[in-house]
């Protein structure tokens, strides 16, 4: 008979499912799932995925975020944040990495923090890389 191998987890994942509403602060080292509606902040050292149901009027910090419902407050995600088609992020991320899908909003700003040292601002290569294109006309 074989054994099924199963990824031992930090800890007991969090969920509120749909047709729940909570208001506060929520702190967790799982993960944490939300299909429903939550009010109020949230940190999680694992990782936060709001379902395609859910509304979230939070600012998030975790390690990694999933958003397929609507989100309305900043995010600091130490790795990746994951906008899905269903997405919807209104406030401002701060991510290693920013993934948004064909269909997915975000709108706030974004600031990537990347894991690596910082690239010396002496690297003329940089400077010379337009922001903005010039208007036509």
């Amino acid at each position: 008979m074989g054994k099924s191998k199963r990824k031992k987890s930090a800890g007991t994942s969090t969920l509120i499912g749909q047709g729940s509403h909570m208001e506060g602060a929520l702190n967790c080292d799982a993960d944490l799932r939300i299909e429903g509606k939550f009010d109020g902040t949230i940190e999680s050292r694992g990782n936060v995925t709001i379902g395609e149901s859910a509304v979230a009027r939070s600012n998030i910090s975790a390690k990694e975020v999933i958003i397929a419902g609507k989100v309305y407050g900043d995010i600091a995600a130490d790795g990746k944040l994951t906008i899905t088609p269903t997405g919807q992020m209104h406030g401002d991320v701060i991510a290693t990495s920013l993934i948004i899908m064909e269909g997915g909003v975000l709108n706030g700003a974004s600031h990537m923090e990347s894991p690596i040292a910082d690239v010396e601002s002496s690297d003329s290569t940089l400077e010379a890389v337009p922001l903005q294109r010039p208007e036509a006309g």
